[in-house]
């Protein structure tokens, strides 16, 4: 096939990828047949300059004729973790979330002093003696990278921060690292300095097979914008009360909204499928 160049959503071109096209369906667990008919129908589609956003969205609507709407909703992961803004802090407490699920104690939102200043941090985390100290870095928009100088940044306000245990005789609660984690992709730059601080960054399809999307996935930490069973007001509601994960979601929850019994068991339904669970219990409260 004629390589053609495509546009992506930060405006530079790119040639498209039939293989990155494939990676995205087969993480959703789209079965082999149903990836091929995609790939041939898009390459039928495509044109020179043709934006990604246009690509992947009809990928999407291929998907969700072709199976459930379950994988369809998978494929969606990052425009539902975009549908989360405006502001950063639903995103702070579904990474609060993905940590808890990963082993750690978990705050969210606590102030912390420097030897400079005080600062609010998005998430504190704490394993096996260790305490690290997450900075989330969110965008709504698509197209946007994480750049060194959020990195640099999140470096200072570690450094701010360890300066003043150093000089705190207790030294009660040493942080013993930084994390950046963001909804997007890191520039090259990015990488290089966490990766020469010391720090850990984790993004959108980094590090390699263990990126964020993977990892929410892996654990079915779906957040509810994902559901195509319930409106974006519906799903804003939510978000207003502290529900961020499909898991969190219970019957009270639901009826609250005005949904009937058929409609609730609608959700659960593609809840039990897109977190991975065989007949989610229902919670009732």
């Amino acid at each position: 096939m004629e390589k053609i160049i495509i546009t992506k959503a930060s405006g530079e071109t790119d040639f498209f990828s039939e293989e990155k096209l494939r990676r995205s369906l087969e993480r959703v667990s789209a079965s082999p047949e149903t990836i091929e008919r995609i790939i041939q129908h898009i390459k039928k589609e495509l044109k020179p300059g043709m934006p990604t956003s246009q690509i992947y969205g009809h990928a999407f609507s291929l998907l969700r004729k072709e199976e459930s709407s379950v994988a369809a909703s998978r494929y969606a992961l990052k425009q539902a973790i975009r549908d989360l803004g405006p502001s950063g802090h639903p995103f702070e407490k579904l990474v609060g979330r993905l940590l808890s699920a990963e082993g750690f104690v978990v705050e969210v939102g606590k102030i912390v002093q420097g030897l400079c200043v005080s600062h609010e941090l998005d998430v504190i985390a704490q394993k096996d003696n260790r305490h690290i100290m997450v900075e989330c870095k969110f965008h709504n928009q698509p197209g946007i990278k994480s750049d060194v100088k959020v990195a640099l940044y999140i470096q200072a306000r570690f450094e701010d921060v360890a300066r003043a245990w150093e000089r705190d005789e207790t030294n009660a609660r040493k942080f013993h690292e930084a994390w950046l984690v963001t909804n997007t992709k890191l520039t090259g730059d990015a990488v290089r300095y966490a990766e020469c601080v010391g720090m850990k960054a984790i993004g959108w399809s980094y590090p390699e097979n263990n990126g964020l999307e993977i990892r929410l996935d892996r654990l079915g930490l779906h957040p509810v914008t994902c559901l195509t069973t319930l409106t974006d007001y519906q799903k804003q509601q939510l978000l207003e009360r502290n529900v961020i994960l499909c898991k969190e979601l219970s019957e009270r929850e639901l009826s609250s909204l005005g949904l009937k019994d058929a409609e609730i068991a609608a959700v659960f339904n593609e809840i039990s499928q897109l977190c991975h669970t065989n007949g989610i219990t229902r919670n009732p409260s």
